[in-house]
């Protein structure tokens, strides 16, 4: 291909930052090539997972995040890449959402010499260009340049130096405190932050079978293995016993770390499947994930409105209205079976195990209701206005749920409304 822009494209897969990972530089090959041929309409997420990662025509993205872990790769890797040659005719990037490669012109094309109008001849009356350089000259030569240059740059500097101290004085502080946030992180108790467990999603999958807690903790899958060869049955075990979380949990774990509130000397991260019960009682919990993917909520339902059912036989999934309001149905439907389907997410704000802190339940129906919640979770301007409006007359904030539905574009999560909510006593 001649095609300008595909070269660039070969130049960036032969670049120290790719040239150590096919993966990549299999997938920025593949996205360059269809968007050049004007082949957009065959990226997406199922063809990409297919013809890149080998994937099989039964792939599903709801389980497997291949593509997704490896498009946010790819923008980072863009990024670097331009960061460290700068000199480039293109800049190349994947718009996040997008799988179409994006080619952006960072200088212009080669002049036409044809086209250049002719070099005029010098004026009368003005300085020669001979004469401009020997002007210049003997300003560079002077004995007081170099000392006046120098004395410019440090009063430029102090000025810089100024109005950077005067800009972060007028900086907004942090807030102190947070409706939410303050209730999670308090300065004398430990917040544990619990993953999914995607090894357990993927045993589900396969079995169709739902997991109880107590199983998960006795690691003992013999329920959901019934029926099974026993070939059949060590293969899904073996892969049951993987160690697989989501971007999904990594993201809501990079959004936590960020918030001013958050102690980093008390915030802990636990695995789903390395969490003990007597942890559960030690402080304030952040569980991340629906049951099947995170059993310990189970421990939680018993106070929530709102919980998760799921059917793994026709592979529809539920959140339970345990006392519906009027004209409210008894339970919100999410069905996996539609690729562009809505998608459904509770978060729950309520008291952990021991009645003495707090916990905070992150569920989605799918990573992408699970992303849905999360984005509700971390926007301050949606958040905020409703917690006030949750808040008792004294000011304080009480327990809480609210379910919320989105749309699933390509596995990730679209805008989101609020479908309904519950307060605690």
């Amino acid at each position: 291909m001649e095609d300008e822009r595909w070269q660039v494209v070969l130049r960036i897969v032969d670049s120290p930052r790719f040239s150590k990972s096919s993966r990549l530089s299999q997938l920025l090959l593949y996205l360059a090539e269809k968007t050049l041929l004007e082949h957009a309409a065959l990226l997406n997420e199922q063809s990409i997972a297919i013809e890149v990662f080998e994937r099989g025509d039964d792939f599903n993205p709801g389980v497997d995040t291949i593509v997704r872990s490896h498009m946010v790769r790819l923008r980072q890797r863009l990024e670097q890449y331009a960061s460290d040659s700068p000199g480039g005719n293109f800049r190349v990037t994947v718009p996040k959402g997008e799988y179409i490669v994006r080619f952006d012109r960072t200088s212009p094309a080669a002049p036409n010499l044809a086209e250049l109008p002719p070099i005029s001849q010098p004026t009368p009356g003005l300085p020669s260009v001979t004469a401009k350089v020997s002007l210049r000259t003997r300003w560079v030569t002077n004995p007081l340049f170099l000392p006046c240059c120098l004395l410019s740059l440090i009063v430029v500097g102090l000025c810089l130096a100024l109005w950077s101290v005067h800009h972060r004085s007028q900086r907004p502080a942090p807030p102190l405190s947070h409706p939410l946030w303050s209730r999670i992180f308090q300065p004398a108790r430990s917040t544990t932050f619990v993953a999914a467990d995607n090894g357990l999603v993927l045993l589900h999958w396969m079995t169709r079978k739902d997991t109880t807690l107590a199983e998960y903790l006795d690691h003992n899958f013999n329920q959901e293995l019934q029926g099974f060869p026993r070939e059949r049955a060590d293969e899904i075990r073996s892969i049951a016993n993987r160690r697989y979380t989501s971007f999904v949990d990594l993201n809501l774990f990079r959004h936590i770390q960020q918030l001013p509130f958050a102690s980093l000397d008390r915030l802990i991260v636990k695995y789903a499947r390395d969490l003990r019960m007597d942890e559960l009682k030690q402080g304030n919990i952040i569980l991340s994930g629906a049951r099947g993917a995170n059993p310990w909520v189970e421990l939680y339902e018993p106070q929530m409105n709102f919980y998760g059912s799921n059917d793994g036989v026709h592979h529809v999934y539920s959140f339970i209205n345990r006392r519906p309001q009027p004209g409210e149905p008894d339970r919100y439907f999410a069905s996996d079976s539609d690729p562009e389907r809505h998608v459904l997410g509770v978060l729950a704000f309520i008291s952990n195990l021991d009645r003495n802190g707090n916990a905070l339940v992150v569920e989605g129906n799918s990573m992408a209701g699970t992303e849905a919640i999360t984005d509700f979770l971390f926007n301050d301007d949606t958040l905020l206005p409703f917690l006030n409006r949750l808040k008792r007359p004294d000011g304080t904030l009480p327990h809480f749920e609210v379910l919320v539905e989105s749309n699933s574009v390509n596995g990730n999560a679209g805008p989101f409304h609020i479908l309904s909510y519950r307060t605690h006593p």
